[in-house]
């Protein structure tokens, strides 16, 4: 009895113990499925649909830039690529079709079949095996297209500038998004084939212009073959933009640059600063960027040439010479140590520190005053009034005229802050030396005085600067993009605290400048041309090279219209032999005359 009770018992535990092992493992799976199901349900459920969901993107249209006019600057042009749909091309078939595309087209056979296989271990569904197709090629393939199942002509966009170097560094471009970019604006939509704007209008309305992504969704079974299309969405096409430039203004600009190495012209409105024209050389051929097939002697030109294509003139910063005369003038009389209708003493050169700055005709104007110091661009007339009101007043008066800082243009990016030295900047280092080893000397003063040395302005400061004298004493935002802004506003056009003596004797001497000065050349063989004001510059390169040469003005003098700024880099000669005729060339469009 007791043996058997033992059995029995013993038997009993066995049960017990396989129906708590049963229970236990029954529980594992239940969590498991709890698990999977439920915690987790979402997350499953996207990776499956990953996974049998494929997408193919179609790229957005990007919008077309035109001028004022309506001109056409940058538009789409079609691009055709031959790709391979792999869900419809059987593989054992590959082969065949391989060496008949090499044949019919004439091109590598390793060539396509590398762009296939790459595209097979990318699990691609369209496989680009040739990026542009000439059109010999195009009506070849498509003569026989329906020999060639799963392969087709695949119609692109691409950038296109068709006027070539016109306006290049207004408008820049484009070109494919970088890794690093992509990692920053993947969550704006950018896919890791997209284009993007790398300068000019191009990158500064980049959002405006490149619309959205489209394309179409495709189920694929688990071993990754097609099984139907589940939708497709169009792509949005990008804005089109409109630009403030003239196009007639603008290629008399590129016209008239043609004979230097290297310069620029700036033309706006003095009331609105709307560009009507702003032209640099040498310039540079966006299509460049979105040629299939680059030479390293094209890549050597753009990039390491030491001209320097892709700078633009009109937004870089150099000596202004005599151009800078104004900001003079106006220091003087604001400071009130110069009445309007002073007159200095002039002579062959004034000595401070240990060099004798001259007058530029060696020999002084005798004694002059304001205006007839601007009519033939005194040297030691200025140099009088800039020692004697200091630099801080020279300072000011270049900050409340727009200088040593960006003018508000859309592509500040690229433009420079110019440059207007202080004696805080001096006891710093001047950027090179030790603080308090480079203090402010007398000799800075006057160089500063006739924009030597420590001035340093761009063409649309310096364009900007002399709207103000135009407009009546307003200092305004230039821009190449009207947008729906109301650019007359006090948000972008401000009234600059000047004294209208000030303003006006400043006005007297540049009309002055052009009726009987050194810009009297302008109106000649213009006899019908409106009173124009305006002012000569050489300036030293005060980098080592030769003198530039500068001339701006406005017109007509009364009710100003327009301002022109003519640069000519490295070109000595002096603003009168080299700039000025620039300038003319841009008032006979301006004026419509032959």
């Amino acid at each position: 009895m007791i043996n058997r009770n033992r059995k029995t018992y013993q038997l009993s535990n066995q049960i017990n113990l396989l129906i708590l092992i049963i229970v236990a493992l029954f529980s594992s799976i239940i969590g498991r499925l709890f698990w999977l199901q439920i915690i987790k349900g979402a997350f499953y459920r996207t990776l499956s649909d990953e996974n049998r969901i494929r997408l193919v993107a179609n790229p957005p249209i990007r919008g077309k830039i035109t001028s004022a006019g309506g001109e056409l600057l940058a538009d789409n042009t079609l691009r055709f690529s031959l790709i391979a749909k792999t869900h419809i091309i059987p593989r054992k078939e590959w082969p065949s079709l391989l060496k008949r595309l090499s044949n019919l087209l004439e091109v590598n056979e390793d060539n396509l079949s590398r762009s296939y296989q790459n595209g097979l271990l990318n699990n691609d569904f369209s496989i680009l095996l040739l990026s542009s197709l000439s059109n010999k090629q195009v009506l070849q393939f498509k003569e026989q297209e329906s020999t060639f199942p799963g392969i087709e002509i695949n119609i692109g966009l691409v950038r296109y500038y068709p006027n070539g170097n016109f306006a290049s560094h207004i408008l820049g471009y484009t070109q494919l998004i970088t890794l690093d970019e992509y990692k920053k604006l993947s969550r704006k939509g950018y896919k890791i084939k997209d284009v993007i704007g790398r300068s000019g209008i191009e990158a500064a309305f980049e959002t405006y212009l490149r619309g959205k992504w489209g394309g179409e969704m495709l189920e694929v079974d688990a071993a990754g073959n097609f099984q139907r299309s589940l939708g497709y969405q169009p792509p949005v096409a990008g804005n089109d933009l409109k630009l403030t430039l003239d196009f007639k203004l603008q290629k008399a600009a590129e016209k008239a640059l043609d004979d230097l190495s290297a310069g620029a012209i700036v033309v706006l409105e003095p009331n609105t600063g709307a560009i009507k024209a702003m032209a640099s050389k040498p310039g540079f051929d966006p299509n460049f960027f979105t040629k299939p097939i680059r030479t390293q002697k094209e890549y050597k030109d753009i990039f390491l040439s030491s001209q320097s294509p892709l700078l633009s003139r009109a937004l870089n910063a150099y000596d202004p010479g005599s151009t800078w005369k104004i900001v003079t003038g106006m220091a003087g009389m604001e400071s009130g140590k110069f009445a309007p209708n002073v007159r200095l003493q002039t002579t062959s050169c004034i000595k401070y520190g240990s060099h004798c700055f001259p007058e530029y005709n060696r020999k002084g104007w005798g004694e002059i005053g304001f205006e007839d110091a601007f009519r033939v661009s005194s040297n030691t007339f200025f140099y009088q009034i800039g020692t004697a009101v200091g630099i801080e007043q020279l300072y000011n008066s270049a900050i409340k005229l727009g200088f040593n800082n960006r003018t508000g243009i859309e592509v500040s990016a690229e433009e420079s802050r110019g440059f207007v030295g202080n004696k805080e900047w001096a006891s710093a280092g001047r950027g090179w030396g030790q603080p308090g080893t480079t203090p402010w000397i007398p000799e800075d003063i006057a160089s500063a005085s006739i924009g030597q040395a420590v001035v340093q302005v761009t063409p649309l400061q310096l364009a900007r600067a002399y709207a103000v004298f135009a407009n009546g004493g307003y200092l305004i935002t230039p821009h190449l993009v009207d947008g729906g802004i109301n650019w007359l506003s006090s948000k972008y056009k401000t009234k600059v605290n000047i004294k209208p003596t000030t303003l006006e004797t400043i006005r007297r001497g540049l009309k002055k400048v052009v009726d009987s000065g050194t810009g009297r050349n302008l109106t000649l063989n213009l006899p019908t041309l409106p009173p124009v004001a305006g002012k000569t510059g050489t300036a030293e390169d005060s980098t080592g090279g030769a003198d530039h040469a500068w001339f701006a003005c406005f017109a007509p003098y009364e009710s100003s219209e327009i301002v022109i700024v003519a640069f000519a880099q490295n070109t000595p000669g002096g603003g009168s032999v080299h700039a000025l005729p620039m300038a003319q060339e841009i008032l006979k469009v301006w004026h419509n005359q032959p």
